[in-house]
């Protein structure tokens, strides 16, 4: 039984605070507790994947290798999304960008990267808010993650690829080569769920057999219970174990 994509997670300082800023960005709601240890947002229709932030002090070092592309209905539209990302705490940064390209290039208050696109983009036009999690990555990975998540490639060229869930929404893309050495621990990554009564041993042994990676037994596991994998480009990711 495949596993299903259940949250992209960020490490911060302050989870909670993350949380807040991003809640105030994309407009989905904050679920967690009162202290700092943890917090999620829920994506507004109930579907589709969550976003995490957990507790973590990884020093950024360069770009990290995942941000959100969020889109645009209009020129407006991205003028206030810039805006209110402005108002929570986020900041405009220079990563190379050219004065012709449309897209605004932001960092939220824990300096991870992220795009508002221009309005028109058609890559993105069958997606949602989040359009796209775009990653630093091989043809390789972009496979591996297609065959993991039983998504299909939607896109497939010069070594970028892309996939989307059948149902849809958030698409996550890989550029391909030239692939920046991974330095350090991600600072975000992805959870996958088994759905009721999976065997977490198998969908592990699927996964490897897929091209991921495992610590060894007992080894993998951190303190919620999950169990750490790598996939083919030696970035984490994390399998929840059934409670």
């Amino acid at each position: 039984m495949t596993s299903q994509l259940f949250a992209i997670c960020f490490r911060a300082a302050r989870p909670s605070d993350l949380a807040r800023f991003w809640s105030g960005v994309l407009g989905w709601e904050v679920s967690g507790g009162p202290d700092e240890d943890a917090a999620a947002l829920l994506p507004p229709d109930g579907s589709g994947f969550r976003i995490r932030f957990l507790p973590g002090q990884e020093p950024k070092t360069g770009q990290n290798r995942a941000h959100f592309d969020l889109t645009s209905a209009s020129p407006e539209d991205q003028r206030r999304t810039v805006a209110r990302a402005l108002e929570h705490g986020g900041r405009h940064i220079d990563v190379g960008q050219r004065p012709e390209e449309g897209h605004m290039v932001l960092a939220d208050p824990d300096g991870n990267e992220f795009c508002v696109i221009e309005p028109g983009n058609r890559f993105l036009a069958d997606t949602g808010f989040i359009g796209a999690l775009a990653c630093d990555g091989t043809q390789e990975v972009g496979y591996f993650w297609s065959e993991a998540l039983r998504w299909p490639l939607v896109w497939d060229q010069e070594e970028e690829t892309a996939i989307q869930s059948p149902d849809g929404g958030t698409k996550i893309t890989w550029g391909g080569p030239p692939v920046a050495p991974k330095t350090g621990t991600n600072r975000l990554s992805f959870e996958l769920a088994l759905p009721v009564g999976a065997d977490c041993q198998e969908e592990v042994d699927r996964l490897v057999s897929l091209g991921a990676t495992h610590p060894g037994v007992g080894e993998g596991d951190d303190e919620g219970g999950r169990v750490l994998m790598y996939d083919p480009d030696g970035n984490e990711f994390f399998v929840q174990r059934p409670r």
